[in-house]
């Protein structure tokens, strides 16, 4: 295990350096989130879900996963492409002018990978439901992955969602909720308290596990595994995935302030010293 854990830390620095040089070239997007959710999609991508880049949109006979916080979208695009969806080249096109990678992801352009549009908060919980549905109907025994901002708790249709599942024991679906604290502006204990997250899914008949260490990949793979082997036992589960936003850039990390701040050059340069390239940059 440790020896895929180095690969798959690997992956995640050079998915960083993606995401601070896709976010610098436009000079617009969000940097804090992708970094902080780093480990976790590429812990999704390379060790969890039984996938097939060669992708098919209806995605049965795999597990499938939506972006709720679509505003990280350069982490989902950058892993995308690593795991061999597109041409990684095709990164260099972030936010352009006729780019299939929007600053939110979206389905028009018929991107490999994405699902659906996403970015308007709130929703991604309610489609990861069907979608897990749908499986059932359809005997379909793999899975479904949703990830949600802590922010975006703060929307009301989450709750709706959250009452759901349960009741109707959709057990074949894994959310996460990426747990930085902090949201465009400010904290989320400054901007609208989230309370005790736990004790609230709980509440709501979810079966809840934490990951500590967010930003560590053993950490971030055991918390997936073990969230893999509670499925299909009558309860959605729902991982609280404890992150920093900005992780593995110094000057970005724990601060809301890089929520959506794209790096000037100066900026750029130093984050790029603190990542090391193990893959190959665009």
């Amino acid at each position: 295990m440790s020896a895929d854990i180095n690969k798959l830390e690997q992956i995640a620095s050079q998915v960083r350096r993606d995401i601070v040089r896709m976010v610098h070239a436009c000079q617009s997007g969000h940097p804090g989130g992708s970094l902080g959710c780093t480990d976790y999609f590429v812990a999704l991508y390379f060790h969890a879900m039984k996938h097939d880049p060669s992708f098919n949109m209806d995605g049965i006979g795999e597990d499938i996963f939506f972006l709720s916080n679509g505003h990280i979208s350069p982490v989902f695009y950058s892993t995308l492409a690593r795991a061999g969806y597109f041409p990684v080249s095709e990164l260099a096109t972030f936010r352009k002018i006729n780019s299939r990678l929007q600053g939110h992801p979206t389905t028009h352009e018929h991107l490999p990978g994405i699902r659906i549009a996403s970015g308007s908060l709130g929703q991604g919980l309610s489609v990861s439901i069907g979608a897990a549905q749908a499986k059932k109907l359809n005997k379909d025994n793999s899975l479904v992955y949703v990830l949600m901002g802590d922010g975006e708790l703060q929307e009301g249709q989450v709750w709706e969602a959250a009452m759901y599942a349960p009741h109707n024991k959709v057990d074949n679906l894994i959310a996460a909720v990426d747990y930085n604290r902090a949201q465009i502006d400010g904290s989320t204990d400054d901007v609208l308290s989230l309370g005790n997250l736990r004790a609230k899914w709980e509440a709501f008949g979810w079966d809840v596990l934490e990951v500590d260490k967010g930003n560590d990949m053993a950490s971030v793979i055991a918390g997936l595994d073990e969230a893999k082997s509670r499925t299909g036992k009558g309860k959605p589960v729902i991982i609280l995935l404890h992150t920093e936003m900005g992780s593995g850039v110094d000057f970005m990390m724990g601060s809301h302030k890089w929520h959506g701040v794209a790096p000037n050059d100066e900026q750029l340069e130093s984050a790029l010293n603190q990542i090391p390239r193990t893959v190959g940059d665009y």
